[in-house]
């Protein structure tokens, strides 16, 4: 049933959402050098490795920098990015990946090597089910970006903080996973994103 409502959701997304996702590739072209979209490996269902697309937010290899964001202007975001970031239309593209089968519309949000290989036993079981664009986790920490700006060490606040609680809301997902719940974390997510 998941995967039948994913594979439904995400065709008819990239059909409807055709003319904007149109919209915001030539902005992001327009606005700096590099490529329309941003690929990342992801660590997926099975701890199998898959690239994420987005729309490029960032200037070109701003990952080799760091890979997280800290606040809400950080310097190498572009400015097509800021906006695209901030009512997360560089997520949009994700829907490819849910056509795909490397993505779920809802699950825990695939993570990087670098820090699923900092997982416990415990943790390493967000990765039996598929990632998605969404999950309750996102949702809590929707404002992630200004949470880190305002600690000293960014990396290590995310990797011993919200990275473990982030996982613990998704551990606990998993174990009560269902259609309903699914379509509630949808509307969270919307009603999120418009705040």
């Amino acid at each position: 049933m998941k995967r039948v409502f994913d594979l439904i959701v995400s065709s008819l997304g990239l059909l409807i959402l055709s003319p904007l996702l149109l919209v915001l590739a030539i902005w992001v072209k327009c606005d700096s050098p590099g490529p329309i979209f941003y690929r990342q490996l992801r660590v997926g269902r099975g701890n199998q490795d898959f690239w994420l697309f987005k729309f490029r937010s960032m200037q070109v290899e701003a990952d080799k920098t760091g890979l997280i964001t800290i606040g809400g202007h950080d310097p190498r975001v572009t400015r097509s990015g800021y906006y695209i970031r901030k009512y997360k239309l560089d997520e949009l593209p994700q829907l490819i990946n849910v056509f795909r089968g490397d993505m779920s519309l809802v699950g825990p949000r695939p993570e990087v090597r670098k820090y699923v290989n900092l997982y416990t036993s415990e943790q390493l079981k967000v990765l039996q089910v598929r990632p998605g664009i969404t999950d309750p986790a996102s949702i809590r920490y929707r404002n992630e970006n200004e949470l880190l700006a305002q600690v000293p060490d960014p990396e290590k606040y995310y990797r011993e903080v919200i990275m473990p609680d982030k996982l613990k809301i998704n551990l606990k997902y998993i174990a009560n996973i269902s259609f309903k719940n699914d379509l509630q974390i949808i509307l969270h997510t919307f009603f999120a994103i418009l705040k």
